[in-house]
């Protein structure tokens, strides 16, 4: 199983922190062991002293696939969860400025709390997908699909060329503006069209 995720994938969250706007998807990876489910405590690492939380859709692979094209690219993908990328920001500024990988500040252990799936079918309106994250009760995220740079079915496709998409692959697409920090005791509660699918608490 691999995860794929999606980097800058909204212009007004690449504009926040001061990245260009990608001609094409960026793309990073995180290990199965970045995965947290069940809504179980995230322990803030040792690591870093500026975690950041960023909320996201992410995608479920239903098929396998190589080099798909854009006419079949929606028979690939079959459910949709709440992810949060979890990123130490302060690590991946400091590798950005040596022109390195930054993998340990997004890849790490835990970093990757996500909802059970749901299936697309329950959703109104695939095209414009309303997602929010609260921080305390308190909205910080707002969200809407229809804002991506590079929509769904593009990113199927885009991946597809480079790496083969399995069933059972994740897809984090991107996040919206209002990306920041949290400390210890905060909680985090994501919600799609209104529904709160996970909830996420820092110990």
């Amino acid at each position: 199983m691999k995860i794929f995720c999606i980097g800058r994938n909204y212009v007004d969250h690449a504009k926040e922190l001061n990245n260009p706007v990608p001609s094409e998807p960026l793309i990073f990876m995180k290990p199965p062991t970045a995965l947290l489910l069940a809504n179980r405590p995230f322990y803030y690492p040792d690591f870093t002293k500026d975690l950041h939380y960023e909320g996201e859709l992410v995608l479920r692979v239903c098929k396998n696939g190589r080099s798909v094209q854009p006419e079949f690219a929606e028979r690939y993908y079959d459910a949709l969860a709440f992810g949060i990328d979890f990123t130490a920001r302060d690590v991946q500024d400091k590798l950005k400025q040596k022109g390195q990988p930054w993998e340990i500040a997004k890849g790490f252990d835990r970093s990757a709390p996500l909802s059970a799936f749901m299936p697309l079918e329950e959703l109104r309106d695939r095209q414009n997908i309303h997602f929010q994250l609260h921080k305390n009760g308190e909205l910080v995220q707002d969200g809407h699909s229809a804002d991506m740079i590079f929509h769904f079915n593009t990113l199927i496709c885009h991946i597809s060329r480079y790496f083969t998409l399995q069933k059972g692959d994740y897809i984090f697409t991107g996040t919206p503006a209002g990306v920041g920090p949290v400390q210890i005791g905060d909680l985090l509660e994501g919600f799609i069209e209104g529904e709160k699918k996970i909830e996420c608490k820092i110990k």
